[in-house]
């Protein structure tokens, strides 16, 4: 579902509920899906808690934060690391992206910053900044390659990679998941994620 079920009262003031960016296309997005065949699969994973987080890869704070995460900080260029609902995705020597479960974000930037204890970071919660769309299925590959200049063949842009790039002239972070059938996370900015699900659902035209 694109909604959460935030809808409750406080006092005397009920609160509205919590909208993703791309709740006014699910049921195209949906559409698209069931029309394929199994070709291609389209949804949005809304408010996964997301996290940048900064500090040196080679002071005690990287280590520190990988035994508190349980999942070690990633140091090769463009790769992922996943330990059970938490991946960490490398944007540069000094700097990783922490995706989690929707609502986590509190409690996981409160372990990264007790780990770090003293040691220099920067935590920066960036879960609205974005939403995260999910691409699967046989011809994945082959949507995406319709708007992305990168080699996304899976000997090239395989299981555990990521890379910070534009699809449909629109600024992403594309991540390919864990297994060739798992397809790709496309985290897009809130603003442009409308546009972003308007461009893949024409591209997919060819497969519907």
């Amino acid at each position: 579902m694109a909604d959460t079920p935030l809808d409750t009262t406080i006092g005397t003031s009920r609160v509205t509920p919590l909208r993703s960016p791309l709740s006014h296309v699910a049921d195209r997005l949906a559409a698209a899906t069931r029309t394929s065949g199994g070709a291609i699969r389209l949804a949005e994973l809304p408010f996964l808690a997301q996290l940048n987080v900064r500090l040196d890869a080679k002071g005690p704070a990287a280590e520190a934060v990988g035994l508190a995460l349980d999942l070690q900080l990633p140091l090769q260029p463009n790769t992922v690391v996943r330990a059970g609902e938490l991946t960490a995705l490398w944007l540069g020597p000094d700097e990783w992206l922490l995706v989690g479960p929707p609502g986590g974000e509190r409690d996981l930037e409160s372990r990264v910053r007790e780990a770090a204890g003293d040691e220099p970071v920067s935590v920066i919660d960036v879960s609205a900044q974005r939403t995260t769309l999910l691409v699967t299925g046989p011809h994945a590959h082959d949507l995406l390659a319709h708007g992305c200049s990168l080699d996304l063949h899976p000997r090239v842009f395989g299981p555990g990679r990521c890379a910070q790039t534009t699809l449909g002239r629109t600024q992403v972070v594309l991540v390919a998941r864990d297994e060739p059938r798992a397809g790709f996370w496309v985290l897009v900015r809130s603003t442009f994620a409308g546009y972003l699900a308007d461009w893949l659902l024409d591209a997919a035209t060819e497969y519907i």
